[in-house]
């Protein structure tokens, strides 16, 4: 979230609103058919000669039996869709059509990212880190395990399930009220809400322990101040696989701490899942650090996202003058490369 850095503790007064465009994810629109007309039977065609009584009796009759036989089908198979059909779950318009099963929370739908070259051009610090997850190699650009920047907002998965894993090993039940405020965390980015966990399990404590857990190689901790931590984009992606794998929040949260990302809303949901497409969107857990530095006068922007199969980290600095957009759509850009790379 946005966190103006200055000389007193982690937390200040939020900076006004900035002039960037904010990007936000959106589940592409369905086409939308055009109106019906409102009940008025259609315009009867003109009348020529007409055939015989006999003639019309006979084509009655015949009318009649092919509604009675189609009205008997359409029965028929609306029966055995019924009976295909689990209690409680929807039909189609083309209840016929064979359907895919609904993916599961962490599924990758027909999107997968390669790593190979990406071309983003960024006026500023920029890089960026792709983890498979089936063999565990890390790709990414030049400087992915050496260059540093700061987590900002992206860092809160690891408050809040640094927060759930130890009440758990404690034998403590979070109340619904911590709970609330872990879920504003993820989901709103809530600073406050950070400030307070962090304070409560330790302070430093808190980061010392996510990069020794976590096994991060080149990230150091900046005393008193969760939000500039300094990590490279190689160890974002060991961070989100730290929260996926269970080790971040244990066993009896983790899921709930990946529920929580993949319905991070409002400002912060951008960047990476932008360019995914919106099914695979609706499925990927994701958290930003977004933060426009005053001292600096520049952008800090950190993108994380973590499907089944791979995990994305991007980072990238860059003017104040630029806005938000700017990283956004940096982040947005390696993913659509990354994307392209897999065809």
């Amino acid at each position: 979230m946005n966190e103006q850095t200055g000389n007193t503790p982690q937390r200040t007064n939020r900076p006004p609103t900035t002039s960037g465009t904010v990007y936000r994810s959106q589940a592409a629109a369905a086409p939308v058919s055009p109106p019906t007309a409102s009940g008025a039977p259609a315009a009867r065609p003109r009348r020529g000669r007409g055939p015989g009584r006999f003639a019309l009796a006979a084509l009655l009759i015949l009318s009649t039996t092919a509604s009675i036989l189609a009205a008997y089908h359409l029965t028929s198979s609306a029966a055995n869709a019924a009976a295909k059909t689990p209690a409680g779950v929807g039909t189609s318009a083309a209840a016929d059509a064979p359907s895919a099963a609904a993916p599961s929370p962490t599924a990758t739908p027909g999107v997968r990212l390669t790593a190979g070259p990406v071309n983003v051009n960024v006026d500023g610090f920029f890089s960026w880190a792709l983890m498979d997850r089936t063999t565990g190699a890390i790709s990414g650009s030049a400087n992915d395990a050496t260059e540093t920047s700061t987590t900002e907002s992206m860092i809160k998965i690891w408050i809040s399930s640094d927060y759930l894993r130890r009440q758990a090993a404690a034998g403590n039940a979070p109340s619904q009220q911590r709970l609330d405020e872990l879920t504003t965390m993820i989901r709103d980015s809530d600073d406050q809400a950070a400030e307070d966990i962090y304070r409560l399990d330790g302070g430093d404590d808190v980061v010392d322990r996510m990069i020794s857990m976590c096994g991060l190689t080149n990230t150091t901790m900046v005393d008193g101040w969760w939000s500039k931590t300094q990590i490279t984009a190689a160890d974002a992606t060991r961070l989100g696989l730290c929260v996926a794998d269970g080790r971040a929040a244990g066993p009896n949260w983790t899921a709930w701490i990946l529920d929580q990302m993949r319905q991070v809303r409002g400002e912060g949901r951008f960047g990476i899942v932008d360019a995914l497409p919106a099914n695979v969107a609706g499925t990927t857990a994701i958290k930003n650090g977004w933060t426009l530095i005053y001292d600096e006068g520049q952008w800090h922007v950190a993108c994380l996202a973590v499907q089944d199969k791979w995990i994305l980290s991007v980072l990238a600095r860059y003017d104040g003058s630029r806005g938000l957009a700017y990283g956004a759509n940096v982040c947005a850009d390696v993913t659509r490369q990354l994307m392209a790379g897999s065809s």
